[in-house]
């Protein structure tokens, strides 16, 4: 059965967002304690889903055509694909995250906090490049062939460009808390450097296809393993974090000590946001998530402030606990 152009670039996208969809409400779900700004996070999205397309659609066409006149088409696709691709991908997805460490730093408080973003214009990249391969593949193989391709690109390697993007982001999260100028540059340079060469890795071993792609299957799952460990150990120094710089709170009468305990757990705080909601309805929820997440920002700020002595921590520090003592819930 043949399908029209439209159908097919209909299908192509509805194929192509599903799995985007449960990869973002994974990614969201790990947030635990401070969620980033719908805005950004969307803002992120949409970066890498047109203007990073279409910046590295230009350059790597750019910068390939070369490779393709010398060696031919085949030997430079391969080129092209494993030396060009990886480094100009990498480098405007990372730009991203680049900015909100530049205009919007206070978003950045976290390890995690990288990993989210970079994952977010990772996804959004992804979503993208599979619809234009989806049809590309349909167009020269039928439905057959969009069918192992659509597989392959959503499920079996669907977290790549997340996975590379998310060490950029890694890297940029870890050289905005470290404090000596040589640290930071490692972060930046190792970040930026681990999501090419996984790029890199990917894109080499796939086109030789056969064997070589079980290299890259142990490769992309082996570092989505990896970031999830990472993950669990930001997450850890997280809730650490807070019992440590929420507890002064405590002592100085800031905060009730039943919210203390609430906050400082995912599943208390899951739990008291439910209950919260089927007692009180809507409005008494996100005044509670609100608080939680101020409480987070709180222990966050404070963190920061212990590491650089800096003023606009101080300050943000002095806000947040204006708007925990009026939002309080009283609970």
């Amino acid at each position: 059965m043949a399908l029209s152009t439209t159908q097919i670039f209909l299908l192509s996208t509805a194929v192509a967002t599903l799995p985007i969809l449960l990869y973002i409400a994974l990614i969201y779900w790990f947030d635990r304690y401070e969620k980033e700004p719908w805005w950004l996070l969307t803002a992120t999205f949409f970066w890498g889903a047109i203007p990073s397309i279409l910046f590295a659609y230009f350059f790597n066409t750019l910068l390939s055509a070369p490779i393709y006149w010398l060696t031919g088409e085949t030997l430079g696709e391969t080129i092209s694909a494993s030396l060009i691709a990886p480094i100009v991908e990498e480098s405007i997805k990372g730009l991203a995250v680049l900015a909100i460490l530049l205009i919007w730093r206070d978003e950045l408080d976290s390890p995690l906090d990288g990993i989210i973003y970079g994952a977010m214009v990772g996804l959004g990249f992804a979503l993208v490049e599979n619809v234009f391969y989806f049809i590309s593949v349909y167009q020269e193989g039928g439905l057959e062939a969009w069918g192992m391709n659509v597989f392959a690109r959503s499920i079996v390697f669907g977290l790549n460009h997340a996975l590379f993007s998310s060490m950029t982001g890694l890297g940029i999260a870890l050289a905005r808390m470290a404090t000596q100028p040589l640290v930071k540059a490692a972060a930046l340079i190792g970040g930026w450097s681990t999501a090419v060469f996984l790029h890199f890795l990917h894109n080499f071993t796939v086109s030789f296809g056969n064997l070589l792609c079980l290299v890259a299957l142990v490769s992309d799952w082996g570092g989505v393993l990896l970031t999830l460990l990472i993950i669990v150990w930001a997450l850890l120094q997280e809730r650490q974090w807070l019992r440590q710089y929420l507890a002064e709170e405590v002592t100085l009468g800031h905060l009730a000590n039943t919210h203390y305990l609430t906050v400082c757990s995912g599943r208390r705080r899951i739990r008291a946001q439910l209950t919260c909601f089927l007692d009180d309805g809507p409005v008494a929820y996100w005044r509670l998530v609100r608080y939680h997440q101020n409480l987070s920002e709180l222990a966050y700020k404070k963190r920061h402030y212990a590491l650089f002595q800096d003023d606009s921590s101080w300050k943000l520090i002095e806000v947040l606990r204006q708007k925990i003592q009026v939002n309080s819930p009283g609970l």
